[in-house]
């Protein structure tokens, strides 16, 4: 066991007031629930029965994505006066909402920052001045940037290359002082690289996987940057919901916390691309992209008593086969 783990005391850690798998008077509010993580993990919450608020914008999330049954406003997270009534009467959140992509940050350094800093931050105030719970904030693996050292556990100190991983480092520290300062719990889940079925898949600067999709329906050669060799870890998106729902129930987190959710293995893109299948352009790397990431899973395990349940290779024959019959439909 690394030293940075702290051992888990017991198996019984649902907040009280969500024990019940069928408590609807527990009103939960999901920014980003349009978008592709957002959307299964509102999906999530209405089949356990809970009121579900979403707060998105749709700049990158889609209206086929949105539960029916959740209570949906188009609006955007930088709109502080706006959006704070929402947060009223609330229990919980999940802060998904951004503009998650490194090379949409690399090109345009101030609008991203606008979404992923300050609309951060008014997501923090609003659930602050409301009396929040807790909150659960999407971060992600970017923050580590270039490490000499692998698999990356989170008492590392980031190392960020890109406007995005510091943006996202940037919600962590904001989580850390609202925890303490205005006694908001917020709890930081570091994701590597989710996909799944609802992956986005509509432009080049889309995650990787929905890219290769995309290109090999449209009988394109699959374009990687660099020579394919680097590695990601990757993460279902089921599984992903899953780490987000232990965590809000999870008694012996305070806030503040970092907990990183992976599959623990890395994978090159050559070989994701192998098993998408088709020809590949090499093309010249990209700026903002690191080289490789690899996850310890050690806290999330020991926290949250969670692991991924579904390998690389199934989770990808599983997107593929709701890629196909999506563009059928």
């Amino acid at each position: 066991m690394n030293s940075h783990i702290k051992k888990r005391q017991n198996l019984d850690f649902n907040v009280k007031d969500i024990n019940s798998p069928h408590n609807t008077r527990t009103k939960f509010l999901v920014t980003g629930g349009a978008g592709f993580i957002g959307g299964h993990l509102v999906d999530r919450l209405i089949r356990e029965g809970y009121q579900v608020t979403i707060i998105d914008n749709l700049s990158t999330g889609k209206k086929e994505n949105l539960n029916p049954r959740a209570d949906f406003h188009n609006l955007d997270i930088c709109d502080f006066d706006r959006i704070k009534p929402l947060f009223k009467d609330i229990d919980y959140v999940f802060h998904l909402a951004a503009i998650p992509r490194v090379p949409i940050s690399v090109k345009d350094p101030l609008g991203t920052s606008k979404v992923n800093i300050l609309g951060t931050l008014n997501v923090f105030k609003a659930a602050a001045d409301e009396g929040i719970k807790r909150i659960i904030f999407a971060s992600s693996s970017s923050v580590y940037g270039e490490q000499k050292e692998f698999p990356l556990r989170e008492d590392m100190i980031p190392n960020p290359i890109s406007p995005y991983a510091l943006q996202k480092l940037v919600g962590e520290q904001f989580a850390k002082l609202f925890t303490k300062l205005y006694k908001t719990p917020i709890i930081c889940l570091r994701y590597f690289n989710v996909y799944g079925p609802r992956v986005d898949f509509g432009s080049d600067y889309s995650l990787v996987i929905g890219k290769f999709l995309r290109q090999k329906t449209e009988g394109k050669s699959l374009t990687i940057f660099g020579d394919g060799k680097q590695t990601r870890g990757f993460c279902y998106v089921e599984d992903v919901i899953e780490a987000d729902i232990k965590a809000m129930k999870n008694r012996e987190l305070k806030g503040g916390e970092v907990i990183n959710i992976s599959s623990g293995k890395s994978y090159s893109i050559n070989y994701l691309a192998d098993l998408i299948g088709g020809k590949i352009q090499y093309l010249p790397p990209r700026l903002g992209d690191v080289l490789h990431t690899k996850a310890d899973i050690a806290l999330a395990k020991n926290f949250l008593d969670w692991q991924p349940k579904i390998d690389f290779e199934e989770g990808i024959k599983r997107t593929i086969k709701w890629f196909t019959k999506y563009n059928e439909s």
